[in-house]
């Protein structure tokens, strides 16, 4: 079965963008890992205000991986960088981790991050802890006590820089109670 990896940098006290989406704060001196990272996977999943965010960085960054965005508000079937995924979303994300490929990388977002999470599809978070405090914004994981996870620490990675990063194993899959499909973007 293919892994579904959310590899994804925060504030140190949580956010994964300021409260507009913008992620100025990020450090961009070094790859820290992405490169390495980027190579062993060949699928990205992600919200749709994710997608439309990545949108305005420029030249869309994941041409030559199979990519796919998550909404109920569809702006069109497909475009020229991804396929929109609409309506029964664990049924998907089941068939996409059977098939045959390499691993699966779960961009983001916070409500995306958040649906994941809850139906227990996250195998492995590696997490790039930016020593910065935003005070507000866009957290990597919505208060919600149903998604408690124990988590298994595979490896701790500090650079000069002050940035920390963190991969754990997610050892307990979240249930599907009361899974409700909302807009994940």
């Amino acid at each position: 079965m293919r892994k579904i990896r959310l590899f994804i940098a925060s504030s140190l006290d949580g956010y994964i963008a300021r409260t507009s989406g913008e992620v100025d704060w990020l450090f961009t001196d070094s790859d820290y890992g992405y490169k390495e990272f980027f190579d062993q996977i060949d699928t990205v999943l992600m919200g749709s205000k994710t997608y439309y965010q990545v949108l305005t960085f420029g030249e869309y960054p994941y041409k030559g991986k199979e990519s796919f965005v998550f909404s109920k508000t569809v702006q069109a079937e497909t475009d020229n960088n991804v396929e929109f995924v609409k309506g029964n979303w664990k049924g998907f994300i089941n068939t996409l981790r059977q098939s045959n490929g390499g691993d699966i990388w779960l961009v983001g977002g916070a409500q995306t991050i958040h649906y994941f999470m809850k139906h227990g599809f996250i195998d492995e978070l590696i997490l790039s802890i930016h020593p910065i405090i935003l005070g507000s914004g866009i957290p990597l994981i919505v208060n919600d006590p149903s998604l408690e996870t124990a988590l298994e620490l595979k490896d701790v990675k500090t650079y000069d820089s002050g940035l920390l990063q963190v991969t754990y194993d997610l050892t307990r899959k979240a249930t599907d109670k009361d899974c409700v499909s909302k807009d994940i973007s």
